[in-house]
Formats: structure tokens, C-alpha cells, sequence
């Protein structure tokens, strides 16, 4: 890609024109090169760097620039002098949504509704990749997970968490016997029925899901007991917690 082309990539609509997305600092690079090693269309992300980096041994095709050209490209006061431009995985088609990839028979999935904070998604993100099983569906109106403060908390979680954008609440009945969710007067989640459970919904940091559209789904509802000091817990806390629970008992 050009390096004006590379500029445009810290806005959404730029990214979803050019099929990329970016990713700073050593860190994250290192993480995508351990997962280019399994994932092969991670192998098409070019690398950037200063003379910081001149020496920084990548399978990746590699371009040198300078300082002043990585300011312009960096999303960071203080840039480490490393960027790679990375291609967004294509999505495919399936009977609910062309913006939904296939699901994996073992993949519990997590569905996010208009989820806002790209701490907490980057948060949950990483939860997903540390256990693994998971897939992350994410409704229309989200953050977009290829938002740079995304991809910084996920700390490279986004290369491997399968993600399906776009799907709209609705669809959910039909693809899923076994739905749940989280209510004040739910079961708690040692309840037997909290590991038959396909997909976990989990609502908009304020506003929740709304009521009817939740209710049209049937979900099985479960709490997270607590004190009761406090109204709620953080999001990214309470997928958390979920998702520990639904391992512990498969281990």
C-alpha cells in the first residue's frame, strides 16, 4: 500500500475500503509473526520501521522509512518505530450474514451487543484467546475491532479469536438452540444448565439489551452472586467471569 493509503487506516471506513488494519510497537508485531507461522493470510502484512528497527529480523516484506513518516503513520505520541500494515480476513458468506464467517462445531460463541469501549473489547478478546473454544459476535453499532485501541488491548489477541461482525441479535434464535444471558435474578452460573449453553449474550456497557428483543430469543438467564453493594459489574469483568466458569468445568 501507498504510505498516504497507510495514513487513512486509523479511520474505519478507510480500513473496511482497503481490506487493512494497523499494528504498532514491538509487541504486537512479535505476536503477529508467531501467528503468521500457523496462519497463512497473516503472511501478506508488511512491516515498517525506522533504522530503530533496521536490523529487525521478520519473514514479513519489510520497508524502511523514516521518523518523520512513522509520526505521520503512528496513532502514539511517542512512536517505537515499527508498524505493520495487516489485512483484515476476508469475511464469508453464510445463510444469516454475508459479514459472518463459519462457525467451528466447538466454538462457544460470545455475542457482544453494541459493545462501545475498545478497552473492554480488547479485554475480552484476550480472554478468548488465553482459553481458546471462543468466538467473539459482534452486533452492528459496535466498536470496530480493528480499531487501533482495539488491537492495542487485545495485546494480539485479534490474530486469534475468530470474529463475526454485523450479526443483528435477531438472528440468533435461529442459529442457536441454547441461548444465555446475564440478569440480577437469574440462576447462578454452578447451575448444571450454564454448561449447555451455545452462546452467551452479553449487552451495551449502559443501556444492556433492550427487553423484547432479548425476550424474543428465550435465553436461559444467570447472575454472578455478589454482594449487592454496587449495581453492576464492568462488561469485560462479567464475560470474564462467564467464560472461566464454562472452562473450569470442562477441564
Amino acid at each position: 500500500m501507498k504510505l498516504d493509503d497507510i495514513k487513512k487506516l486509523h479511520q474505519k471506513k478507510y480500513r473496511s475500503q482497503f481490506g487493512h488494519y494497523l499494528v504498532e510497537g514491538e509487541h504486537l508485531v512479535l505476536e503477529l509473526q508467531r501467528a503468521a507461522e500457523h496462519q497463512p493470510a497473516l503472511r501478506q502484512a508488511e512491516l515498517l520501521v525506522t533504522e530503530t528497527y533496521a536490523d529487525w529480523q521478520s519473514p514479513l516484506k519489510t520497508q524502511l522509512i523514516s521518523s518523520k513518516k512513522m509520526a505521520q503513520i503512528s496513532d502514539t505520541k511517542t512512536p517505537q518505530g515499527i508498524v505493520a500494515v495487516v489485512p483484515i480476513p476476508p469475511a464469508s458468506p453464510s445463510p444469516e450474514s454475508a459479514n459472518q464467517a463459519p462457525q467451528k462445531a466447538a466454538d462457544i460463541a460470545i455475542y457482544l451487543h453494541e459493545i462501545q469501549d475498545p478497552g473492554n473489547l480488547g479485554t475480552i478478546l484476550r480472554t478468548l484467546a488465553w482459553f481458546s473454544g471462543f468466538r467473539c459476535l459482534l452486533s452492528p453499532g459496535s466498536v470496530d475491532p480493528y480499531n487501533p485501541k482495539v488491537v492495542r488491548a487485545s495485546m494480539g489477541a485479534i490474530f486469534h479469536v475468530s470474529m463475526e461482525l454485523d450479526v443483528p441479535l435477531e438472528n440468533l434464535a435461529g442459529r442457536f438452540d441454547h441461548i444465555g444471558s446475564l440478569d440480577m435474578s437469574g440462576q447462578p452460573l454452578t447451575e448444571p444448565g450454564f454448561q449447555n449453553i451455545e452462546c452467551y449474550v452479553f449487552g451495551n456497557e449502559a443501556r444492556g439489551i433492550p427487553h423484547e428483543a432479548l425476550a424474543n430469543l428465550n435465553p436461559t438467564a444467570f447472575t454472578i452472586p455478589g454482594s449487592g453493594l454496587i449495581e453492576s459489574l464492568n462488561l469485560a469483568s462479567a464475560v470474564n467471569l462467564c467464560v472461566y466458569e464454562r472452562v473450569r468445568h470442562q477441564s
